[in-house]
């Protein structure tokens, strides 16, 4: 066996005591293994934002256009003029979109635009209730799904995807 200098001891010591602390191999919370349900649950949460960032295009538009399309509920706490509200779905649809492509390729920063624009989209449906209620109500469903989706979708898993 070949002589080891003191550096290889300091070194060996080192990497055994960040392995004790859970940096290295055997149960640190970066090498913990990914879920396949969240692998698949990021990739359909991305596909998701873009397909509901596009019908939020589709739904903005009509809004724009043609804003007696959706007929308001009397007597609602909150109020908002239609055609504003269309502004606001054309806005986070197209960011929606570019989000979800993103979240596609792994990217970081991505996700955390993606979870941010998801959850003020969730507030903006719960607004958007006295207009289409269903339809409101499946997308706030929808969002608290993609937002566990990319929270449960980790930076390694990302790599190696």
């Amino acid at each position: 066996m070949a002589d080891r200098t003191s550096t290889d001891w300091d070194q060996a010591e080192r990497l055994d005591r960040r392995d004790r602390a859970g940096q290295m191999g055997g149960g640190g919370r970066g090498d913990r293994e990914v879920s396949g349900w969240a692998v698949g649950g990021a990739v359909f949460a991305a596909v998701l934002m873009m397909i509901a960032g596009v019908f939020q295009v589709i739904a903005g538009i009509t809004a724009i256009v043609k804003d007696k399309f959706f007929v308001s509920t009397p007597n609602y706490l909150l109020t908002f003029d239609v055609s504003r509200w269309g502004w606001i779905h054309l806005a986070f649809g197209a960011l929606l979109v570019v989000a979800g492509f993103f979240v596609l390729r792994g990217n970081v920063w991505a996700r955390a635009v993606g979870i941010a624009l998801v959850g003020l989209s969730a507030i903006a449906n719960f607004l958007f209730i006295p207009y289409y209620p269903f339809w409101a109500l499946l997308i706030i469903a929808l969002d608290i799904w993609v937002i566990w989706a990319l929270t449960s979708y980790g930076r390694r898993a990302a790599a190696t995807y």
